[in-house]
């Protein structure tokens, strides 16, 4: 495939504009950590949920949807649309907590929620293992999809691609810190979306598949559109639909999904102006990112499997790709190159844009963890905050360093969106629990964080996952696999939670008086404090019941939008219409009961 002068132009006046961001704004970004991190905490709703957004574009997102569809058809993504779940309990449940916090990282609250020598460990120990293990393998997955799509599309080498688009999203990363990140993020949005769109309408009406209607009559592809699994094949009913909604989205953490909220997006909503903007941005990003967003790859991906029905016609067309990265997830790279000359350079434009915005984010997220959280408080307690600015410039370079490395040994995202996801089984409803129930205490984390670590390895690494869990020969479903996870961590923390010291008087009276969370499960901390005459209750009423209520809507509200989306670009008016009509009264009626909660979210 041959780029032509215009689609050059393109690209490098993209490259151009980002990187003149980052150096406006550096000068500001290096005044102090709180600039560099948290962008003194000014920032607006919309500005903060386009860059949400924008980060969770990314890379391998497409590559990902790509390899879901193909492999189980449309309905595979609940994998990860279960997580619009945990997206508006956090909208409606804990933004308003986290903005009451005012800590600088989301790992700064285990001293606030949690005391003494485990607190301190916590916080140390998940400043490694998130910042920089964590990190580093959500980043390889997006390189990972970097390296498919320059090798498809551009014929490099694994390691050219590494250097070319590291390189300078590490620079402007370094330079333009948290302000940086946003600012360009909003063109960002707008670039990749506008992109992606440009991509599926003209992918579906060339010859090779020859329009929606055509494409949908493919038999390869009439088989993979529907968007609920078939209940008649038990498996993979209970696979796709079943175990992410009632296991998957509150037992499991996920960088971006987290339960209780957390990572960039904790980030995020630490930077806004104030609780009202937290939640405004939270809520906008829950829509564009699951109602909206996907369609255009899923459409790329069903058109891919009229031109590559299989994996190797995929190898035959592109021969130039090393056999350890063929993949169903190689098929949205093959379909841009049938891209002409101008959108070619849009798409590719949008490419590096979802790149840039997805690597810079968690560069500047694992970066504030390891100056705040391990740097700061276990290293140099007394660093001026120029040192610190320096430190998190030196980490994002380092974390870049590392995330290059891994992604040139790895070979498939949706096993790494796999593995990320066991190893968070069974911690998700302690992040929940823990804002809303005194007993929870540091020990309680440290146990559920080492059970589904210890387990992944063993189910992954080790012939144990294969006799428990697999196809053929295994003796239990091979759908069980995060139930079993959940259940044992789950049984784990429950033990050690109560065969160990709840967290002091003072600590507790001091996490309640600062963020009133309210409710049965702290009735006991605040009597206690009653009967010796310290008052930690400002009487604010509990909001949990109604933002319960809000979010039940909102997730109604969501997925109805998303599939009149589908339908509608299916042509299957009937469904179309009827869910609309959902969608419009569950927003109606989110409207009133927001209302009632706050003035606006403004």
């Amino acid at each position: 495939m041959e780029l032509s002068t215009f689609d050059y132009t393109l690209i490098i006046g993209f490259f151009s504009l980002v990187l003149l961001i980052g150096i406006y704004v550096s000068k500001k970004s290096g005044k102090d950590s709180n600039e560099f991190f948290l962008s003194g905490r000014t920032m607006p709703w919309w500005l903060l949920g386009l860059s949400m957004v924008a980060t969770t574009f990314s890379t391998d997102t497409p590559n990902l949807v790509t390899d879901l569809v193909r492999d189980k058809g449309v309905s595979g993504n609940w994998g990860w649309w279960c997580f619009l779940l945990t997206g508006m309990l956090t909208v409606f449940v804990y933004a308003k907590l986290w903005r009451k916090s005012n800590v600088k990282t989301d790992l700064e609250f285990y001293e606030l929620r949690y005391g003494g020598k485990p607190a301190r460990f916590l916080r140390k120990f998940r400043a490694v293992y998130l910042g920089i293990i964590f990190n580093v393998i959500t980043m390889s997955a997006v390189t990972l999809a970097a390296i498919k799509i320059g090798g498809i599309m551009l014929g490099l080498e694994d390691w050219q691609t590494v250097i070319g688009a590291g390189l300078i999203t590490v620079v402007f990363s370094a330079l333009g810190g948290f302000k940086g990140v946003v600012y360009t993020d909003f063109l960002l949005f707008f670039v990749a979306m506008g992109g992606a769109i440009g991509a599926a309408y003209y992918l579906i009406n060339i010859p090779e598949v020859g329009g929606i209607e055509a494409m949908m009559a493919n038999p390869l592809v009439s088989s993979k559109l529907d968007i609920l699994p078939d209940a008649s094949d038990t498996n993979m009913f209970i696979t796709l639909l079943v175990v992410p909604l009632a296991v998957q989205w509150w037992s499991s953490w996920y960088p971006g999904g987290e339960p209780g909220g957390g990572g960039y997006i904790a980030q995020r909503m630490l930077a806004a102006k104030n609780e009202n903007h937290a939640i405004g941005a939270t809520f906008f990003f829950n829509i564009m990112h699951y109602a909206l967003r996907p369609w255009p790859w899923i459409l790329v991906a069903l058109a891919s499997l009229v031109v590559y029905p299989d994996i190797a016609s995929i190898s035959e067309a592109f021969p130039n790709v090393a056999e350890g990265k063929l993949g169903h997830d190689l098929a949205y790279s093959a379909m841009l190159t049938k891209l002409p000359s101008g959108l070619l350079g849009l798409v590719l434009a949008s490419l590096i844009a979802a790149y840039m915005s997805t690597i810079s984010t968690q560069l500047n997220w694992g970066s504030s963890y390891i100056v705040f959280d391990f740097y700061k408080e276990q290293i140099n307690p007394d660093a001026s905050e120029k040192r610190l600015v320096a430190v998190g410039r030196i980490s994002t370079v380092v974390l870049m360093v590392l995330s290059a490395f891994l992604a040139l040994a790895m070979q498939n995202a949706q096993q790494i969106f796999e593995l990320l996801l066991l190893f968070g089984a069974g911690t998700g409803l302690i992040f929940i629990l823990r804002w809303f129930w005194w007993r929870i205490n540091a020990w309680t984390e440290i146990s559920a964080m080492f059970a589904s670590g210890i387990l992944s390895i063993l189910l992954k690494a080790t012939p144990l996952g294969a006799m428990l869990f697999s196809v053929d020969s295994g003796i239990f479903p091979s759908w069980g696999e995060i139930p079993f996870v959940m259940l044992i961590t789950t049984s784990i923390w429950l033990i050690a939670t109560f065969t160990t010291k709840p967290e002091s008087n003072e600590v507790l009276r001091s996490f309640y008086k600062r963020i009133q969370p309210g409710g049965p499960g702290w009735s006991k901390v605040v009597k206690d404090a009653e009967k010796d005459n310290i008052e930690i209750d400002s009487g604010e009423k509990w909001s949990v019941p109604s933002g319960l209520k809000a979010m039940l809507l909102g997730v109604i509200l969501v997925y109805s939008l998303m599939f009149a989306t589908g339908y509608w670009i299916y042509g299957w008016s009937t469904s179309a219409i009827i869910l609309s009509v959902i969608a419009v009264v569950s927003g109606y009626l989110l409207i009133k009961a927001w209302n009632k909660m706050k003035d606006n979210i403004l």
